[in-house]
């Protein structure tokens, strides 16, 4: 633990609530473009799948990707373990999130991606303005449609159509926007209603966290994430001139809305197996060739048991390099 995070909480715990609030806000930047590094910088993140595993192993990873530079962490928003035995351990990923960004000290952190389902788009921004104030202004708002079925069965959950997931998502991060951005919000909607909603605080970051879409969808989702994302997050290709074909398409859709190319984050995950065991120089070409198709942040995803010598080589052997190039 260093010794600036050992002073902050001192700090937090010897003044009172209100003041410690006003001393957070006063040296948080009003909003960042995108989590971490400054804009157009090359940005790095991980991922701690918070499934077969424990508070006790995820917090150390975090907190030593913020001591190592790391831009951005990330957990999931499921009830259930995914791709793996659906009876295992698996923590929830917004109560999570908070406790984590309350015990690390300038790494922004997010949920890669909340599904909409889950959640009604009102309580959810309430979650992500509470957030970004335990935070200090560090929440990277991630959202995405839903998709795992088992999931919905178990728990009860209405499990739509994909047109019918996508749709809500539509309405839920134009309410979330409003929320953040109105004094009081009306909606009438398909999906959702909301009258006269008050909705302070606000947040930290102004006008409201960075918005992360993540999806694929080229008839809905796509086109939301081209209207509202800071950052929207994809399946990049094997092929890197797949890549920057898929980006390519994407931006003339940001651009039918209305936005420059360049106001949407692309971002995209990185398997272990796409960084351990090959050569440093390698990864780095890698990444450089994503880059210039137009990836800017890059997100390592770990499992449990989470590789700390894996996320010390990326911090150090591939992120500096990296952000160099």
């Amino acid at each position: 633990m260093t010794d600036g995070r050992i002073g902050r909480r001192t700090f937090l715990t010897t003044v009172s609530a209100a003041a410690a609030a006003t001393a957070l806000t006063s040296c948080v930047p009003r909003r960042r473009a995108t989590a971490g590094a400054p804009p157009g910088a090359v940005q790095f993140g991980i991922q701690t799948h918070p499934q077969h595993t424990r508070w006790a192993d995820i917090l150390p990873v975090w907190q030593e990707a913020d001591d190592l530079g790391i831009d951005s962490a990330f957990v999931f928003d499921h009830f259930i373990p995914i791709r793996s035995d659906p009876s295992g351990p698996c923590l929830e990923g917004w109560t999570l999130l908070s406790a984590l960004l309350a015990k690390t000290d300038r790494i922004h952190g997010g949920i890669l991606v909340t599904g909409n389902t889950y959640r009604h788009p009102a309580v959810l921004a309430k979650m992500a303005s509470t957030v970004d104030q335990v935070s200090g202004g560090r929440l990277v708002l991630g959202m995405g449609a839903g998709w795992f079925e088992l999931e919905h069965k178990a728990y009860g959950i209405p499990f739509h159509t994909a047109g019918g997931r996508a749709r809500r998502l539509v309405e839920s991060v134009e309410i979330v926007k409003r929320l953040f951005t109105e004094p009081r919000v009306s909606f009438a909607g398909k999906y959702y209603r909301l009258e006269d909603a008050p909705f302070e605080p606000k947040g930290v970051q102004r006008p409201h966290p960075p918005i992360l879409i993540g999806g694929m969808g080229p008839k809905v989702v796509q086109p939301l994430a081209a209207r509202h994302a800071d950052i929207w997050h994809f399946f990049a290709p094997d092929d890197v001139d797949e890549t920057r074909r898929t980006i390519a398409r994407f931006d003339e859709l940001v651009r039918a809305a209305g936005r420059e190319p360049g106001a949407v984050r692309k971002s995209v995950s990185l398997r272990p197996p796409d960084v351990a065991g090959k050569d440093a120089k390698a990864v780095r070409a890698r990444i450089r060739s994503l880059a210039d198709a137009g990836v800017g942040l890059f997100i390592l995803s770990l499992s449990a048991p989470f590789d700390r010598g894996l996320l010390r080589r990326f911090a150090k052997d591939i992120v500096p390099a990296a952000r160099a190039a």
